[in-house]
């Protein structure tokens, strides 16, 4: 059986999952602890994870002991290896690399890593699962010995999520468990949809047994990442703030910037892909969103934290079908830009014909823009710090809700798929941008907090009535 990661376009019934901690790979962001010894041959890990950028390495569980001991599960050149090192010896105990590759950065996958190491089928003393099904493609498969001991049968400092060099995962982690002397089943964490069966979801743990040096963390206290929801085997946050919990879970899957498009190499993703920055002369955008637009209405808001001079710095939304390259808008792809230079110049692209509406608004490094997409009616609503321009008569008095003052009514710009948060740098000096996108959960402080009509997303201005944040959530409803 094949069973799916849960995807950009759909939504999950059930449990809920509430938060996930967003991990950067460049603030070595991870959790420590020192806890009391384990379990040295049976235990159980479960949790759920979604990718930043790809190509990273990072750490998602490691111990060193005194005597250089390692117990390892780490993402390593997009692929999953488990490994229990003895320091002593210079061998390895067990040893396990996937074939498969995991480069989707727009979904959520469950691993669990299994170990019982008294089984008395050797092929089964240490078990990974995906999304519920059971991985048994390896490159590397070396089986630990009848008894074999892990570290965590030793006293000494523990990471999730990093280590304390570098090498943090880079991405979103969501109910994360562990369970100290028993070998779990998938069936205590998770389910198959009963609609759509391929489909694997997380269901309830709050009351599993997890054993006496056991823990879960579920990431609702945002003044506490590392606290134990089960009981009291905290972990310290290292390298994080409450600014990195967010919303974006397994259960609803918000829209972040695709750093496995090819137009992402163009830029350095971060904070779970949705800061996206570049330097230096170079004329490229950035195309891909982990969710592109068909149909309903949307909102969300970004703005420039790094301004390159003149229009260099821009953002905006682009017809994904046409676009056949990784230079910015004026190309022969059709789209729509915000440029960020004091004047607001608009750029309306249509197949290589590019039309600019300079004067119309001014704009200020780290001023919010607003953006509200009609799909359904084929408009684009641009607006800044809490107004709405009006593109037909004035700079203000917008309005999306009634449907005044859209920049563009294009349907060959905003031609479905769309795809949104789209950043451009146009440069032949050494000029840099940086642009930051919330579609929901920012990447930046907020000092209002609204949500949509649904309870979805935290933004710094007020949702127009109709649209919506672009999440699974909303998308199976409206989209």
């Amino acid at each position: 059986m094949v069973s799916f990661i849960l995807p950009a376009n759909s939504a999950s019934g059930g449990y809920e999952v509430a938060n996930s901690v967003r991990l950067n790979n460049a603030d070595n962001a991870y959790f420590s602890q020192t806890p009391s010894s384990s379990s040295g041959t049976t235990f159980t890990y479960s949790m759920w994870i979604k990718r930043g950028r790809i190509g990273l390495n990072g750490y998602l569980i490691r111990m060193v002991a005194a005597d250089n001991s390692e117990a390892d599960l780490i993402i390593e050149s997009d692929k999953i290896r488990i490994q229990e090192y003895n320091g002593t010896s210079g061998a390895n105990k067990w040893k396990y690399i996937t074939n498969r590759l995991f480069r989707d950065c727009s979904s959520w996958y469950h691993i669990m890593y299994v170990v019982d190491t008294n089984n008395g089928t050797a092929s089964d003393r240490v078990k990974l699962y995906i999304n519920g099904v059971r991985e048994t493609s390896f490159s590397t498969a070396t089986n630990p010995s009848s008894g074999a001991t892990s570290c965590l049968a030793t006293t000494g400092a523990r990471t999730f999520g990093g280590k304390a060099s570098a090498g943090s995962f880079d991405g979103y982690m969501a109910e994360c468990v562990y369970v100290d002397g028993t070998a779990k089943s998938t069936t205590d964490f998770g389910e198959f949809d009963e609609d759509s069966p391929t489909i694997w979801k997380p269901i309830d743990v709050s009351s599993m047994s997890l054993g006496s040096t056991g823990w879960y963390l579920d990431f609702e206290d945002s003044s506490s990442l590392g606290n134990d929801a089960s009981g009291s085997n905290n972990w310290t946050s290292n390298n994080l703030a409450a600014i990195d919990q967010t919303t974006d879970t397994c259960t609803n899957n918000f829209c972040t910037l695709m750093s496995n498009h090819p137009s992402a190499s163009n830029f350095t993703l971060s904070e779970g892909n949705l800061v996206a920055s570049k330097s230096g002369a170079a004329t490229v955008g950035l195309f891909g969103s982990s969710i592109m637009l068909t149909k309903g209405k949307w909102y969300y808001e970004s703005k420039i934290t790094d301004l390159a001079s003149s229009e260099r710095s821009r953002m905006g939304v682009a017809a994904y079908e046409s676009v056949t390259g990784t230079s910015t808008l004026g190309a022969s792809y059709s789209g729509f830009e915000f440029t960020g230079q004091t004047s607001g110049r608009f750029s309306l692209n249509v197949a290589g014909s590019q039309t600019e509406i300079d004067g119309f608004n001014t704009y200020a490094q780290d001023d919010i823009i607003m953006w509200g997409i009609d799909m359904d009616n084929s408009k684009l609503y641009i607006g800044k710090n809490g107004d709405w321009f009006n593109y037909s008569s004035a700079n203000t008095g917008g309005d999306p809700t009634s449907g005044n003052g859209w920049v563009t009514n294009n349907t060959t710009i905003l031609a479905a798929p769309l795809t949104v948060g789209y950043v451009g740098h146009g440069s032949g000096t050494s000029d840099s941008t940086e642009v930051k996108i919330n579609f929901g959960n920012p990447p930046y402080a907020i000092s209002s907090g609204n949500a949509d009509g649904k309870g979805f997303g935290n933004f710094e201005y007020a949702v127009p009535s109709g649209y919506y944040s672009i999440c699974t959530k909303n998308l199976a409803e409206f989209g």
